[in-house]
């Protein structure tokens, strides 16, 4: 099997297949029976790379798009906006690889912490974040009947 390879990804072309990426793995998470459309997920995507210097990483494998992440900085943290895998890569080290990135990425621009906000009742992402070393913290935010919990991963501060 390739290895995962993450690289910044700066084509329109990449914006079209992580918004593929995110349909596929949120209509699986959310046992859905029609497909999404992705181009809705292309304008979330689209709208947060309009913030000042976001980024979006691609995994590969190969020539395959794996999974992304989309990274906004806000000071001396990073938010990790969205991070998706392709439900065909799930169970192959995708995610951890590119929370990985992410950590590299963070430290690398000295970030002192990085930041997300997962769903409350996906439980898989939960623990594949924690196994990576992001710690749940107390913030919480509702809207409507969608529950969503704040990580962390701090890091030391640079001198």
């Amino acid at each position: 099997m390739d290895p995962v390879v993450i690289e910044p990804a700066t084509t329109p072309a990449a914006q079209v297949e992580a918004a593929s990426i995110w349909a596929r793995a949120t209509d699986v998470r959310d046992s859905c029976t029609v497909p999404s459309d992705p181009a809705a997920k292309l304008e979330g995507i689209q709208e947060r790379l309009r913030s000042p210097c976001a980024t979006l990483h691609m995994a590969r494998r190969g020539d395959a798009a794996q999974g992304f992440a989309l990274l906004v900085p806000h000071g001396s943290e990073l938010e990790l906006v969205y991070l998706a895998v392709d439900p065909a890569a799930w169970g192959r080290q995708t995610a951890s690889a590119l929370l990985a990135h992410v950590a590299s990425y963070a430290r690398e621009c000295q970030f002192d912490s990085v930041d997300l906000w997962v769903l409350a009742d996906n439980e898989r992402a939960i623990e594949t974040y924690a196994r990576a070393g992001w710690q749940l913290t107390a913030q919480e935010k509702c809207e409507g009947n969608r529950r969503e919990l704040q990580m962390m991963r701090p890091f030391a501060r640079w001198g």
